[in-house]
């Protein structure tokens, strides 16, 4: 199983706010999800992003997949440099044992 961090459509027509999910890489983008980790609001400039940080990682370092936008939406938050730096960390660890 493949899971994949995506955007998840709610909201009325031609007003989007999104989920961001944990998903099986199978299921369809509205189908159901494995962990609901935060919400993004396009439409808003000032609290549009909410995450669980905590959540974000745990999944990352399982090893789910984020897709294109969401991998922008963790760079804009300042996930996506602690989750590589938490792997170049663990992976220099690794080499000095």
């Amino acid at each position: 199983m493949g899971a994949v961090i995506r955007l998840s459509r709610m909201g009325a027509v031609h007003e989007p706010v999104y989920r961001i999910i944990v998903a099986d890489s199978r299921f369809v983008r509205a189908g159901r999800a494995l962990d609901k980790i935060g919400h993004y609001d396009q439409r808003r400039k000032d609290a549009g992003i909410v995450i669980s940080e905590e959540k974000a990682l745990k999944w990352l370092k399982l090893g789910a997949t984020p897709s294109p936008r969401v991998k922008g939406i963790f760079k804009k938050q300042g996930i996506w440099k602690k989750f590589m730096e938490a792997g170049k960390a663990g992976a220099s660890a690794k080499a000095g044992a």
